[in-house]
C-alpha cells in the first residue's frame, strides 16, 4: 500500500453563535482539512484549527504548512510505517501544531482504516462514555449568560464551563445567580483565560469552595501559573493548565513539585498531534494528575481524534470537546454522539468519520 496523494484544503467557517472569552471575540473561524489517497482505495482524514494567540501558528503559516511542496515526501510513502512518518512530522512541523495535527490524524485514521478497527482501539480503550461541558462565553449582561444556560440545559448538558476573567465582581455575582438556577446536580467549570491577577484569584477561591465549582481553568497568565503552587492542595487540585501546557515539555515542567495545578487540558491543536498528547497523558499518569480534553472550534474530524484519544487514558477525566456544536458548516460528520451531555464514540473504523458525499473524489 503506497500514498498516491495528500489532498488539503481551507474553509472558512462562521460560527452560529459568536462567543467572548477574557481576550478576545469570535464569531468566525479557518479551518483546514486533509485527505490523504492510497493506492488501495482507502483514505484518511485530518483536519486543523490553529491558535496563533496560544501557540504562535498563524493561519497564514498553518496554510503553508499544508501546502504541496511541504507535505510530498508522503508521497510513495507506505502508510503502515506510521511512527516513523510521525517522527518526522515533529521536528519539520514545530512551529505550526495545527498543521502537524492535520496530517498526523490523517495518517492514524488511514492506518486504522487498513487495519479495520476504530483508532481507540488502536491505544486501548479505556472508557466509553463522559459527559462533555459546553462553553458559555463572556455576555454583555448576567441575564444573557443565564439564558443560555437554561438553553444549553434544556439540551440535555449536564456540565457548562463558563468563561470569566474580565470582571471579578461580576463574575462572582453571575457565578451565584448560575448555580442557584442549574441546582446541585450540574457541574459547572470556569475558565478565566488569563484574565485574573494571583490576588483576584485568590479573591474568587471562597466562592469555588461555597458554588462547588468543579474546576478552575488557566486563572493567571502563563509566566504566573507557577506561582498558583502557593495555594493549598484542594485548590491546585482543581486548576487545570490550558495556555500553560502547550506540549509534553510544558508537562514535563509542570509536574514537578510544588505543582500548580491538578489537571491538564490536553488540546490536540497545542500539542500538535495524537503523539504528543499520549506522551502528555503518561506524564499525568505518573505523576498522578487528571485530564481534561479541550478543543477549539473544530471540525467533527479533529474533535473525533480528540475523543478516541481521551477514552483510551486511564487519567481522563473531564472533557470539554464542544468545538464543533456552533460550526454553521462542516464537510465532515459522524465520530461521535451526543446523549444525555454524554459523548461516545459511534459504530466505525478509523474515526468513524466520514466527508459529504459531493467531497468525495
Amino acid at each position: 500500500m503506497r500514498i498516491t496523494n495528500v489532498e488539503t484544503w481551507k474553509s472558512p467557517v462562521a460560527l452560529t453563535r459568536p462567543y467572548t472569552i477574557a481576550t478576545r471575540s469570535i464569531d468566525s473561524v479557518d479551518l483546514f482539512f486533509v485527505c490523504i489517497h492510497t493506492d488501495t482505495g482507502l483514505r484518511g482524514l485530518g483536519s486543523a484549527s490553529p491558535a496563533e494567540e496560544v501557540t504562535g501558528e498563524s493561519i497564514a503559516a498553518c496554510e503553508n504548512a499544508l501546502k504541496e511542496d511541504s507535505i510530498d515526501w508522503l508521497v510513495g510513502r507506505d502508510p503502515r510505517q506510521l511512527a516513523s512518518h510521525c517522527r518526522r512530522l515533529a521536528p519539520t512541523m514545530a512551529g505550526t501544531p495545527a498543521a502537524r495535527l492535520a496530517i498526523e490524524t490523517a495518517l492514524h485514521d488511514l492506518f486504522c482504516r487498513h487495519l479495520g478497527i476504530p483508532l481507540v482501539d488502536l491505544f486501548g480503550q479505556c472508557h466509553t462514555s463522559l459527559p462533555t461541558s459546553i462553553t458559555i462565553g463572556i455576555k454583555p449582561t448576567i441575564d444573557e449568560a443565564l439564558a443560555e444556560a437554561d438553553e444549553y440545559l434544556a439540551r440535555g448538558f449536564i456540565a457548562l464551563k463558563l468563561k470569566i476573567g474580565r470582571d471579578l465582581q461580576q463574575d462572582c455575582e453571575l457565578l451565584t445567580k448560575l448555580r442557584e438556577r442549574c441546582g446541585p446536580d450540574i457541574s459547572i467549570r470556569v475558565d478565566a483565560n488569563r484574565g485574573y491577577s494571583l490576588q483576584q484569584t485568590s479573591k474568587l477561591w471562597p466562592l469555588v469552595d461555597d458554588l462547588d465549582i468543579e474546576l478552575v481553568e488557566q486563572p493567571v497568565e502563563v509566566g504566573e501559573f507557577s506561582r498558583l503552587s502557593d495555594l493549598n492542595d484542594d485548590q491546585r487540585r482543581i486548576i487545570a493548565a490550558d495556555e500553560s501546557l502547550v506540549d509534553d515539555r510544558d508537562a514535563l515542567r509542570l509536574i514537578h513539585p510544588p505543582r500548580p495545578c491538578g489537571i491538564f487540558n490536553i488540546k490536540l491543536m497545542k500539542c500538535g498531534g495524537l503523539t504528543t498528547a499520549l506522551s502528555i497523558a503518561e506524564l499525568a499518569r505518573l505523576a498522578g494528575l487528571d485530564l481534561m480534553w479541550g478543543c477549539m472550534d473544530e471540525s467533527v474530524i479533529s474533535i473525533a481524534a480528540a475523543l478516541h484519544t481521551a477514552f483510551a487514558c486511564p487519567q481522563t477525566r473531564f472533557l470539554d470537546l464542544d468545538g464543533s456544536f456552533d460550526l454553521s458548516t462542516d464537510p465532515a460528520s459522524g465520530g461521535f454522539q451526543l446523549i444525555d451531555g454524554h459523548l461516545t464514540l459511534i459504530d466505525g473504523i478509523g474515526l468513524g468519520v466520514e466527508l459529504s458525499a459531493e467531497l468525495v473524489g
